[in-house]
């Protein structure tokens, strides 16, 4: 079974972790987060930061199954790290502090849980803990996160040392009622046996009830809740064995066709790169030629809500072959080399040289989703503190990039610059970190900018007839496109007209040309449409050998071709939109008139106004650029007591003059002349 542990930071999901493997007897003392002591916070920075930065995977044995259990961050800056795993669960736990109680990342968690229908257990965690509030805590996972939850034990002394969980029993009768209320919702049969029963007739036996919730749960239309203490160890026992009971076992036929899901990439000692998949069937073995490539086209297009909207990249479909050379599978806390691996389990394959995060191995699963949550809406510039170390730092980040997608490069050759996109600032710490730690490569960063995006404002045109020094024709139609369909390329034009390795590089160098538009933001939801064509056939003078002076190459079209893109741009002109963020802030109800005016100040549109006796509740839109000033002004508008949730959630047009993206040395510069001196020098 492929278990996830998911957290808002600070839950204790790798103190669970740590429980669970002393309690299955693979390690002998607990780990600490606090000590840097922890099985799976095995980086040198996740010891000294305390937190999880990376998932890592550890495996102990339950009734003869082998679990994988999946430690995943749980700060949001790492968000791109959860993504990756849920693709490859079985089911989850997720756990809430009993202090805390719901907070903004677990409301995104279990919402993309529930979406993606993984069958998934609640822990409510720290019941030993003072402040622990577990009525509370029950109330606002029905009413913030689901209301299809199921507590499964009550909690004696919470906020104390001694706090214990005590699971219900058939002998309950609240809870075996409560049970067959809530089951009865998603099950006619059982429905209509409860209302049996609550005429007097045959009672519903609590085996029955049983059976049921372990069908729901595995369904995923129910959730229940255990109660418990990572550290004391209270109630762990009763969500292993909920672990076992109600959730599934991978189903896979080890004789079908080998598919499975690249979640993680790393490289060993020397270099070499090391791919953790999941097979949902067949059987990979040593030695044996192993195809992978992208699932499909990548969309950059998607959040936990299921809606959110932005800048799609297509990955090229070619996919490539390589032979598997070793393979390791986990067990029992450590990792044991095997020369084959089934499907429902997880196994480290080496051999894959070109092997990306995301890849698909053997044959790719239908209607899988590539993405779940909201791409990063923050940029930064990368600079190293020495200049000689340019060319390692560029090697370095793009090592980085295969092991996380969502870090996106972005290389400006004129200006020597590297720009990679984040999520927040701790983001920039730990890859500041990793680059000197890892890669020897000090860096500094310029100051951290939103991403905006821009759609064409209309339709315009442009075509360049053999322009010095390049030989060829281009013309280009450039139209508005729904929100959502990214970039398309027709033709308009003979496909007989000209060779077709050169209409391959105009459509790979519209995509291209196309990362960055007249404000310096990626264009999306646009048709490019070849209007015009024209090449000089391979010739030479008389007697003589092939002379490039008279004839087309493709590298004629790929540089003449972001001349004509910009041109039809700027005729078509464009809209910049800027990412918005929905958010909620709780705070209490005399602060309501303070509130709504920062909340005007800084352009949020409030939607929901609800203000109560002692509570207000205000829920809307704002830029996701003036996110960290709204947590700057709430505690002190709020006497520390506001509580503030946001998530991205869509792309908006922006109001009054668009930004452009920062510029440095070159500023102003045109950017049809910046792409000629980029084409002539090339």
């Amino acid at each position: 079974m492929n278990l996830g542990i998911l957290a808002h930071v600070d839950a204790g999901k790798t103190s669970l972790t740590e429980r669970l493997l002393h309690d299955a007897g693979v390690t002998d003392e607990i780990g600490s987060v606090d000590d840097g002591s922890t099985q799976t916070d095995s980086l040198a920075l996740e010891r000294r930061r305390g937190i999880t930065i990376k998932s890592a995977v550890v495996s102990f044995a339950l009734d003869g199954t082998t679990v994988n259990l999946i430690d995943t961050p749980g700060h949001p800056d790492f968000i791109a790290e959860v993504e990756r795993v849920l693709s490859v669960l079985d089911g989850a736990v997720l756990v809430v502090s009993a202090v805390e109680g719901v907070q903004a990342q677990t409301r995104i968690l279990m919402r993309t849980l529930r979406r993606l229908r993984i069958p998934t257990l609640i822990f409510v965690n720290k019941i030993d803990r003072a402040g622990a509030r577990c009525d509370r805590v029950l109330g606002a996972l029905a009413g913030k996160l689901t209301s299809a939850v199921v507590p499964m034990g009550q909690v004696r002394e919470a906020g104390t040392r001694r706090a214990e969980a005590v699971p219900y029993s058939a002998e309950d009768p609240e809870f075996t009622a409560n049970l067959a209320e809530l089951l009865a919702e998603s099950d006619d049969e059982l429905l209509a046996a409860y209302v049996d029963a609550a005429d007097g007739e045959m009672p519903l036996s609590y085996e029955r009830l049983s059976a049921e919730l372990a069908a729901q749960s595995r369904r995923a239309l129910v959730h229940p809740v255990y109660f418990g203490s990572a550290i004391t160890g209270a109630g762990v026992a009763a969500l292993t064995a909920g672990i076992r009971e109600l959730l599934p076992a991978p189903e896979g036929d080890p004789d079908a066709p080998v598919s499975g899901t690249v979640f993680k990439v790393e490289r060993g000692p020397a270099g070499e790169k090391i791919a953790y998949a999941r097979l949902f069937s067949g059987t990979v073995a040593v030695r044996d030629v192993l195809p992978f490539g992208p699932a499909g086209e990548t969309s950059e297009r998607a959040d936990a809500s299921g809606g959110a909207e932005g800048p799609q990249r297509a990955e090229d479909p070619a996919r490539a072959e390589s032979k598997v050379t070793a393979i390791s599978v986990f067990e029992q806390g450590g990792e044991e080399r095997l020369t084959a691996v089934s499907a429902g389990r997880i196994g480290k394959l080496w051999g894959l040289g070109g092997i990306r995060v995301g890849d698909a191995i053997g044959v790719p699963r239908a209607g899988v989703a590539d993405r779940h949550f909201a791409p990063p809406t923050l940029e930064t510039v990368v600079v190293p503190r020495r200049p000689a170390d340019r060319s390692a730092l560029h090697v370095a980040l793009s090592q980085l990039a295969e092991q996380d997608p969502l870090i996106d490069l972005r290389q400006d050759d004129v200006r020597g610059e590297v720009s990679v996109s984040l999520y927040g600032e701790v983001q920039k710490e730990v890859i500041q970190a990793t680059l000197a730690e890892e890669f020897g490569v000090d860096v500094t960063f310029r100051e951290t900018t939103t991403i905006c995006i821009e759609r064409p404002a209309g339709r315009g045109s442009a075509y360049e007839k053999d322009l010095d020094p390049f030989l060829g024709t281009v013309g280009l139609r450039i139209d508005p496109a729904p929100v959502g369909a990214g970039i398309g390329f027709r033709l308009e034009v003979e496909l007989g007209s000209m060779p077709y390795a050169f209409f391959k590089a105009v459509e790979e160098t519209v995509t291209e040309t196309l990362r960055e538009g007249i404000h310096g933001w990626q264009v999306t939801d646009c048709t490019v449409t070849m209007t015009h064509s024209g090449y000089w056939p391979r010739q030479s003078h008389s007697h003589a050998v092939f002379d490039k002076s008279m004839s087309s190459t493709a590298g004629d079209f790929r540089n003449l071709t972001p001349l004509v893109v910009m041109s039809a741009l700027e005729e078509a002109g464009t809209t910049v939109y800027e990412p918005m963020h929905r958010f909620r802030v709780e705070a209490p109800a005399d602060t309501f008139g303070p509130l709504m005016s920062a909340l005007s100040r800084l352009g949020a549109v409030p939607h929901t106004q609800e203000l109560h006796t002692a509570v207000c509740l205000l829920e809307g839109d704002i830029a996701a650029a003036r996110v960290h000033a709204l947590e700057q002004q709430l505690p002190g508008l709020t006497r520390g007591e506001g509580v503030l949730e946001s998530a991205y959630d869509h792309y908006a047009p922006v109001r009054g003059r668009p930004p452009s993206r920062p510029r440095t040395d070159l500023d102003p510069l045109n950017r049809k002349e910046y792409l000629l001196r980029v084409a002539r020098r090339v």
